[in-house]
C-alpha cells in the first residue's frame, strides 16, 4: 500500500511540476499600430470637443445672465429678480445636464468609445486566444497594464505576431 502511495505521489507531483507556458503582449505597442484604433480615437476626440464646446457655450450664457443680473438687479422687482434667477439657474441646469448626457458614466462618448473600440478589441483578443491555443500558453500577461511585471524578457513578447495575425505585419 505504502508502495503505491509513493507512485501516485510522484505521479501527481510530475504532472503538476511541468512547465506551463507564458507570453507577454503589449497592448499600447498593439493599438499603436493598428489604424483603426487610431482613427477611433481621432473621432472619439472630434465628439468629444464638439460636446464640450456645446457644454462651455450653455456655460458662457448662463454667466453672461448671471453679470447682467448683477449689473441689473438694482432696477429690478422682486417678480423680475425671480424670473431672472430662475433663467439663470434653467440655463446652468441645462449644461448640467447636457454634460451628464454625453461624458456621464452611461453617456454619449462612453456608448460611442464602446461601439467603436468593442470590435477591435474582440479582434485582438481572438488573435491573442488563437496565438495561445496554437501555442499552448496558459497565461498572457498585458505587460502595459502596469501589473507589477517588473521585467519581461523580449523572447516571450508575442506583440507582433498578434499584429501579424491581425494583418498588421511588423
Amino acid at each position: 500500500m505504502k508502495k503505491i502511495f509513493f507512485i501516485l505521489l510522484l505521479t501527481i507531483q510530475a504532472i503538476s511540476s511541468s512547465a506551463q507556458k507564458f507570453a507577454l503582449v503589449d497592448m499600447d505597442y498593439i493599438l499603436k499600430n493598428i489604424p483603426a484604433y487610431e482613427r477611433a480615437n481621432e473621432q472619439l476626440n472630434q465628439v468629444s470637443k464638439k460636446w464640450q464646446a456645446e457644454i462651455e457655450a450653455l456655460s458662457t450664457e448662463a454667466q453672461t445672465m448671471y453679470k447682467n443680473y448683477q449689473n441689473e438687479v438694482v432696477f429690478l422687482s422682486q417678480e423680475q429678480k425671480k424670473a431672472k434667477q430662475d433663467a439663470i439657474m434653467k440655463k446652468e441646469q441645462e449644461a448640467a445636464e447636457l454634460k451628464k448626457k454625453y461624458f456621464g458614466p452611461d453617456g454619449e462618448l462612453f456608448k460611442k468609445r464602446t461601439s467603436l473600440m468593442s470590435p477591435i478589441q474582440e479582434e485582438i483578443y481572438n488573435a491573442v486566444k488563437d496565438i495561445a491555443d496554437l501555442r499552448g500558453y496558459q497565461l498572457i500577461l498585458d505587460r502595459a497594464s502596469d501589473s507589477g511585471i517588473i521585467f519581461g524578457s523580449p523572447k516571450i513578447d508575442i506583440s507582433n505576431e498578434v499584429l501579424a495575425k491581425l494583418g498588421y505585419a511588423r
